[in-house]
């Protein structure tokens, strides 16, 4: 399956409209939560398998390639990094961990 990309139709939205594509990718099964992983530094595929709850190799192979052609990842000889607009993406994520946080107490307390 190709990459969702600007100005095509994705799942959900025909408009084209980049965040839309952008929403399309990060939906996918594991997108977020291998940028997550690569926050802080790289890893290898095996240390990175690990990390995602032992994710099955062919899931992770193939959000690997997702997210090193959208841009956002790389392999490098120390395993797989964030690119800069991988690192961008993350620092946008980030603050979902603390509204995470926040929805759980509001759960816990209800």
């Amino acid at each position: 399956m190709a990459i969702p990309k600007p100005g095509k139709p994705v799942r959900g939205s025909q408009s084209g409209k980049p965040i839309m594509a952008l929403f399309d990718l990060m939906g996918r099964r594991w997108a977020m939560g291998i940028i997550w992983q690569l926050s802080d530094g790289p890893l290898a595929f095996t240390e990175l398998q690990k990390k995602c709850d032992l994710i099955s190799p062919t899931i992770l192979s193939g959000r690997l390639k997702d997210l090193s052609e959208a841009g956002f990842v790389k392999r490098t000889l120390e395993g797989y990094v964030l690119t800069i607009p991988g690192e961008k993406l993350f620092n946008i994520l980030q603050p979902f961990s603390e509204l995470a946080t926040e929805w759980e107490q509001m759960i816990i307390n209800t």
